[in-house]
């Protein structure tokens, strides 16, 4: 994946409803050929609105769009040659699956004989093939948005937006759709734009996201690192499940901080915010990364706790803990052999390497 030659370019784009609020603010990112990029983040926090304006359904209120090299700004839709899915399928009520895949191809003045060439090749890739002569309404959910898919790829575009395609199915057909688009991805080599606010959905198929919140990218990275490192307290939030504990840097030991906590604990951390020894910081760290009860000199960081709640789920335990003053700390330990020597109201510790936790933000609410 190569970002020379970028196939999709934002400069300096904001958008703005009423000529005051910048829904999106200095938007400056570049999207590879053959890319899937997912732009995630809560409700209104901007990534509809900037897939809408790539689209060209939004006008951008400053900076330039860039397609191949080309500003778009003024390119109107139906000529940026971009296919689209969007979560209500959008497909046409009264024509049968083959008539909608047909459509987009019709508008473009293929042939009869090779629009029916297409419609069947696209058909099979989307595992549809005997489906072609229903009606959408003949269709389950998932049936729907494959023919959804289907038809924003029949015209082989080089560019597909995707604006929560997904959100209308169930948690087991949702989780199905997602390889399927991915499979569909790595098979034709286009390039996604993908919106969401699952971020599960966004870790599974994504080769980068962007993290939205407020207009700006908090982090664009892949999914492993804004999972693994992530830049600020909002990414670690909204990301994964995250403990977080509250304190002062004591500190400073190269990329290494010290830490006392609020409780008064001493831990360390990887300094991640900027900031001198006094600097009030939020530590982010994930339930998995952490030991219950370790042997002692195993981990460097070790604090007392009490464990409040054990829920199990199958492959994992979670421990809901008291732990430096917050009694929502979260620990998952692995049931792989059958764990039994834990009890609500026991007092034990906590561990981790300080390289699993970081020394984020401060969080003041």
């Amino acid at each position: 994946m190569s970002l020379d030659n970028p196939m999709v370019r934002f400069d300096n784009v904001q958008k703005s409803y009423d000529g005051k609020t910048l829904v999106v603010k200095n938007l400056d990112v570049d999207i590879a050929q053959g890319e899937f990029l997912t732009m995630l983040g809560p409700s209104g926090s901007g990534k509809t609105t900037s897939l809408m304006m790539l689209a060209g359904f939004e006008p951008a209120t400053h900076g330039e769009i860039y397609l191949n090299g080309k500003p778009i700004n003024n390119v109107p839709p139906n000529k940026r040659g971009i296919g689209m899915v969007f979560q209500n399928y959008a497909l046409f009520p009264h024509m049968t699956v083959a008539e909608n895949l047909a459509f987009p191809l019709k508008v473009r003045n293929v042939s009869p004989s090779e629009i029916d060439k297409k419609v069947q090749r696209i058909l099979e890739l989307v595992e549809l093939p005997e489906f072609g002569q229903r009606r959408p309404a003949q269709l389950s959910g998932g049936q729907q948005q494959r023919v959804a898919v289907a038809r924003a790829l029949v015209f082989e575009p080089e560019l597909v937006l995707m604006d929560e395609p997904l959100g209308a199915l169930d948690k087991q057909l949702r989780e199905q759709m997602q390889y399927e688009i991915k499979h569909i991805h790595e098979n034709l080599g286009v390039t996604v734009v993908y919106v969401t606010h699952d971020q599960s959905e966004a870790l599974t198929m994504s080769d980068r996201i962007a993290v939205f919140e407020d207009g700006v990218i908090q982090q664009l990275s892949s999914p492993n690192d804004l999972y693994e490192k992530p830049d600020n307290s909002f990414v670690a939030q909204f990301i994964g499940e995250n403990n977080r504990l509250s304190g002062s840097i004591t500190g400073i030991d190269g990329k290494v901080c010290h830490v006392t906590l609020d409780s008064g604990d001493q831990v360390t951390a990887e300094k991640v915010v900027d900031g001198d020894v006094g600097t009030r910081t939020t530590l982010s760290i994930r339930p998995e990364r952490i030991e219950l009860d370790p042997e002692p000199g195993t981990v460097p960081v070790n604090i007392p706790g009490k464990i409040e709640e054990l829920i199990y789920l199958g492959d994992h335990i979670r421990v809901r803990m008291s732990v430096a003053g917050t009694s929502e700390f979260i620990v998952k330990v692995r049931n792989s052999s059958g764990r039994r020597d834990l009890e609500v109201g026991q007092s034990t510790t906590v561990g981790w390497d300080p390289e699993d936790c970081r020394a984020l933000d401060e969080i003041t609410t």
